[in-house]
């Protein structure tokens, strides 16, 4: 089996999830370079912000764009933080746009940043692991590092869709070290890569081992439970939002389960929703109305606004 096909079989796996939302997305005082606010502004009234492709690495793929409510502080302003989908080799933030325009018009006060990453490649070999979770550890680092000057509280929502929902919930798992995420949202995450729908497919399989960074785990590491989210889950992971659909060809429904079993073993609070279709993209608009209003009673819960 070369590489080329190897790529494809991945590729085939894990797509990008669109959820559409009715309201009007504005950017307001658009800034398409990394500046950060002058602190002569800090004590005047805030206006609404967004800095567009803030760079947090050397990579051109490491960048963010940043959305800033106004009136925002460094004692109430918490941030939402956008994964996309695309099986960790394509995808973009662009696609995340839907979840930008629910969030403003539902939770105003509540910062946004919506990232990419650096993608997985097999031609030449890029891995996709740790890397990936790392790059979220870098956005996070640096929204720290600037909150007296972005005006924020640096405490973490984390969305994803996909494999962008599989990253999201390994970096909770593993890499939040000091709890700053309070609640992750997965739709349609990969959370098990031992399940047989992964394991038995020799595309995934040798793709799995082209996307492992080796020597960034110990000798001897089993990189699909290393990498899986269901064998990371412990007493210090975050609530968890989940949401599959009962006929997904690309993420097997048992993969949700496995991880309502982890959560309910360490008694994690978290919630787990299965509608009826596939990977998100047919799902009714009944269940994308659910969907927002289950998000959004997720984040007021998890993430208000004191």
């Amino acid at each position: 089996m070369n590489k080329k096909s190897a790529k494809k079989g991945v590729i085939f796996f894990l797509g990008i999830l669109t959820i559409s939302c009715s309201s009007t997305f504005e950017e307001v005082g658009t800034i398409e370079e990394d500046i950060l606010i002058p602190k002569e502004e800090v004590d005047l009234p805030l206006k609404e912000l967004s800095l567009l492709d803030v760079s947090y690495g050397e990579n051109p793929q490491q960048a963010y764009d940043i959305y800033l409510p106004a009136d925002r502080s460094s004692d109430k302003t918490k941030v939402i933080l956008l994964v996309h989908g695309g099986g960790w080799v394509e995808g973009d933030k662009a696609s995340m746009t839907p979840f930008i325009e629910l969030i403003k018009e539902r939770h105003p006060q509540h910062a946004i940043v919506n990232m990419n990453y650096v993608l997985a490649g097999v031609t030449p070999v890029i891995p996709a692991f740790p890397n990936q979770f790392l790059d979220i550890r870098k956005v996070v680092e640096k929204i720290i590092a600037e909150k007296e000057d972005l005006q924020l509280l640096p405490e973490f929502g984390l969305i994803g869709t996909s494999a962008g929902a599989h990253l999201s919930l390994m970096y909770d798992f593993v890499y939040d070290t000091e709890d700053r995420v309070k609640f992750v949202v997965d739709i349609v995450g990969p959370t098990d890569f031992t399940h047989p729908f992964f394991s038995e497919d020799l595309n995934f399989s040798l793709a799995l081992s082209l996307f492992v960074d080796e020597s960034q785990y110990p000798e001897g590491t089993n990189y699909a439970e290393a990498t899986s989210p269901v064998f990371n889950v412990s007493s210090m992971s975050s609530p968890v939002a989940m949401f599959y659909g009962n006929q997904d060809p690309l993420v097997p429904l048992g993969n949700g389960e496995a991880l309502d079993v982890a959560l309910t073993s360490f008694e994690i609070e978290h919630i787990y929703t299965i509608y009826e279709g596939g990977h998100g993209d047919d799902w009714s608009d009944a269940d994308i109305l659910d969907l927002q209003e289950q998000i959004s009673r997720f984040i007021e819960e998890y993430l208000p606004v004191n």
